[in-house]
């Protein structure tokens, strides 16, 4: 029997529980309980598991509402932050853990990335590098990285964000560095205004005159979008979305980048 105020209230204002209400008679319980178990084997610095067997406590059921089992409940200080029901696959429950309760690194990284001012951020790409170089398999480490360093050192963000492929939750990232990569890395982009417009946007870019580039890149766009195979609309599209859509400078000439596109 589980003393849930201690065990399960009162534990997780120290650290969140995760509870899996269960019964013998359950065949997805019975799937769910021993991957549940291994995890938190796994992860015993981050949560603490508890298994209610809702027919030895059927009060706890009733109290918070288990409409059918397996019913796992996450409680952060006292209460119920978030549930799932039925017995998920092992990688859909680390992910569920992962966006319910951020480990150490991600809240690291999640700290580094408020503190960015501007792009590219000096100061913060050394920070970034240092949280790299101590978590190497960090992928949204990496690809914030190669964000700050595509516009000045292209090289390194292609090779950070290499490995990155279709269906990875990076993937789009990674394929807008890469695009960004290929534009700053184009020895010859041709002759005609167009061609002459992005090679001027990008020397902006390399001189840290992120605004400048823009205008240059918005006007290549007009002149000819199909310029150097679609480049000035590749580049465009992959520059918006790296700035992100909160950026003053995505607010101020995303519209007009769109207007001159179709």
């Amino acid at each position: 029997m589980v003393n849930f105020q201690r065990e399960v209230i009162e534990q997780s204002f120290l650290k969140p529980v995760l509870v899996d209400f269960w019964a013998p008679w359950c065949g997805p319980c019975r799937v769910l309980g021993p991957i549940l178990e291994q995890i938190a084997e796994e992860n015993r610095d981050r949560f603490v598991l508890v298994k209610v067997n809702t027919e030895e406590q059927p009060e706890l059921a009733q109290q918070y509402r288990i409409m059918g089992i397996p019913n796992v409940k996450l409680f952060i200080k006292g209460k119920v932050v978030n549930e799932f029901s039925g017995a998920l696959p092992r990688q859909a429950i680390l992910k569920w853990l992962d966006e319910n309760i951020p480990s150490e690194e991600a809240q690291e990284l999640k700290e580094l990335l408020a503190s960015e001012k501007q792009i590219p951020d000096d100061a913060l790409i050394e920070r970034l590098r240092t949280f790299v170089q101590k978590h190497p398999n960090n992928d949204e480490g990496k690809v914030a990285l190669a964000r700050h360093l595509v516009f000045t050192q292209p090289d390194e963000a292609t090779e950070l964000v290499a490995h990155i492929r279709p269906g990875h939750e990076q993937w789009e990232q990674a394929e807008d560095i890469r695009t960004l990569a290929r534009w700053m890395q184009l020895e010859d982009t041709g002759e005609g205004p167009a061609a002459q417009l992005l090679a001027k946007a990008r020397e902006a870019l390399k001189a840290g005159e992120m605004e400048k580039a823009i205008k240059l890149l918005i006007d290549a766009t007009s002149a000819d979008k199909a310029c150097c195979n679609e480049l000035p609309r590749k580049a465009g599209i992959a520059l918006f979305r790296t700035l992100g859509n909160e950026h003053e400078l995505t607010r101020k000439y995303r519209k007009l980048f769109d207007m001159v596109l179709w």
